[in-house]
């Protein structure tokens, strides 16, 4: 079992910058892809960024060049630095762990209960 607790969201501007965090409990955080969805009011949650155990990231088309996802193995944390961020960002920022790679929401078998991202222009 993993549970998750994220943090770091807020209000901010357009261009500004933030950075969510994702601690995890559990022994074997370091074997588990994490990754950030996302999702909007009365819109379908969506994949932001994941990164597997070996360190490799993937990206969101309408994230890469903004948005790194990082993770330390021996905090048991993943971070989600976003940058220049714009209105079309707001959302509920939700950190997942899956036991295989993928960017479908329903490979995740763990979730945090949100963080609430809003960009005001």
């Amino acid at each position: 079992q993993v549970q998750l607790v994220e943090s770091g969201g807020g209000l901010v501007q357009a261009g500004d910058s933030l950075r969510l965090s994702c601690s995890a409990s559990g022994r074997t955080f370091s074997t588990y892809t994490m990754a950030w969805f996302r999702q909007a009011p009365g819109k379908d949650r969506e994949f932001v960024a994941r990164i597997i155990r070996t360190g490799f990231r993937y990206y969101a088309d309408f994230v890469k060049g903004r948005f790194t996802i990082s993770r330390d193995n021996a905090k048991n944390t993943v971070y989600l630095q976003m940058n220049n961020l714009k209105p079309e960002d707001t959302a509920v920022y939700y950190c997942a762990a899956a036991q295989r790679d993928s960017y479908i929401s329903g490979a995740y078998n763990y979730w945090g209960q949100g963080t609430q991202v809003t960009v005001s222009s």
